[in-house]
């Protein structure tokens, strides 16, 4: 859906490296760069299907300011989002005391494993950045062993690691049911969220 608004999507299903390949794959100058897609709550206020808006993506020390105009014009469409610092982690979130002390650590309201990839990127280029991600597990809530190996490449789920996983693991079965219709609500709510937003997603002029 992103083609009709302008955009190019790069996928990357939570691997930093593939993202930072086609990143620097696409050359160019010019360039805008968003980061949309689901995060992990780390504040306790969030729920699953709330929309994030990064003031600041922190990740290894670093904390990388979001475009202020794009960011506001964004936010300006989307009036229900709350704003704050989202945490880079190069690990998927599992569990509420990691979860816990990430919120502490960043001073961050959410936590995913793609924007900090996509504004450092942003960063060393000198491109407008910002970021929208959508609440599918919230700060108190302790994910399945087999999200870990769930997300494949190009987004989709990795069936066949799942079933391994919960193979070893018939217990979690509850949970990844729980977790499957969390992230439905989360990509749905997102969805609206982008549609929302149409030209806003490739550029600071939103107009």
């Amino acid at each position: 859906m992103l083609e009709r608004f302008g955009a190019k999507a790069i996928v990357s299903g939570g691997d930093a490296k593939l993202l930072r390949a086609r990143l620097d794959a696409l050359g160019g100058t010019g360039a805008c760069i968003i980061s949309a897609g689901i995060c992990g709550a780390l504040s306790p206020q969030l729920k699953v299907g709330d929309c994030v808006i990064a003031d600041a993506v922190v990740a290894d020390g670093r904390r990388l300011v979001a475009d202020a105009a794009w960011r506001a014009r964004i936010a300006g469409r989307l009036p229900e989002a709350t704003v704050g610092a989202i945490a880079g982690s190069d690990s998927v979130l599992v569990d509420a005391q990691s979860k816990a002390a990430l919120h502490v650590s960043a001073s961050a309201i959410a936590a995913d494993m793609e924007s900090h990839v996509a504004a450092s990127y942003a960063a060393e280029r000198g491109y407008p950045f910002a970021a929208v991600r959508v609440v599918s597990d919230q700060a108190d809530v302790a994910l399945p062993p087999a999200v870990l190996t769930a997300m494949a490449g190009d987004g989709g789920i990795a069936l066949g690691a799942v079933l391994m996983s919960l193979a070893k693991n018939p217990a979690q079965l509850p949970a990844l049911i729980r977790t499957a219709r969390e992230s439905e609500i989360a990509f749905r709510a997102l969805l609206r969220c982008l549609n929302r937003l149409g030209s806003g997603l490739v550029g600071t002029d939103l107009g």
